[in-house]
């Protein structure tokens, strides 16, 4: 039997203009039931696919969109318009506020990647001493790995997202433990 083709992925074209390149169908399923087994409310910073990709309706109604691009935004009541130039540009109300953050950056560099972990500690839920609570998961370069320790105490794990058109592989980040994301990835050969 052919597996059903992913929504998203059907309906959205890649836009180089926003550096938006989509993961794999396989990768969006893993990433997706990665939030759905350990978010109840949950960021979605600039990574779209794996939004409109969620089936849980609960978690669905209590996670949003941050993207720059408002073409998400139509008949969309969850998204929320997010600039990293102005990483906390939005809405107060989501200071402290999720319990899971998923991350995928435009651009993997420390300045970009500083504005995203501005941005994910402001809205990630965080105890009586500042400390996070909530739950990261991310993806970049295995060459900023000390930059995403050291920012957001991100490691590296064994799992790595296909991104089919993206000339460059990457790997997830967390911080957190689960097993799957020290498994490969059958669709990534190397």
């Amino acid at each position: 039997m052919e597996q059903k083709k992913n929504k998203f992925l059907v309906k959205y074209k890649e836009n180089g203009d926003f550096n938006q390149y989509w993961y794999s169908q396989i990768t969006i399923e893993f990433l997706r039931d990665q939030v759905q087994k350990h978010g109840k409310v949950v960021a979605f910073l600039s990574t779209p696919s794996i939004f409109f990709s969620l089936n849980d309706d609960e978690i669905k109604k209590n996670s949003y969109l941050f993207e720059i691009d408002r073409a998400f935004g139509k008949n969309n009541p969850n998204f929320v318009y997010f600039d990293f130039k102005n990483p906390t540009d939005f809405d107060q109300k989501y200071e402290n506020f999720f319990d899971f953050v998923l991350i995928d950056p435009p651009f993997i560099t420390r300045d970009v990647w500083s504005k995203f972990a501005e941005t994910a500690k402001y809205i990630i839920k965080k105890d009586k001493d500042n400390k996070i609570e909530g739950k990261i998961l991310s993806s970049s370069i295995d060459e900023n790995q000390e930059m995403l320790d050291e920012l957001l105490g991100l490691k590296i794990r064994k799992f790595r997202p296909l991104i089919p058109n993206l000339v460059y592989q990457y790997s997830l980040y967390s911080n957190y433990e689960d097993e799957q994301l020290d498994q490969e990835n059958p669709e990534v050969q190397f």
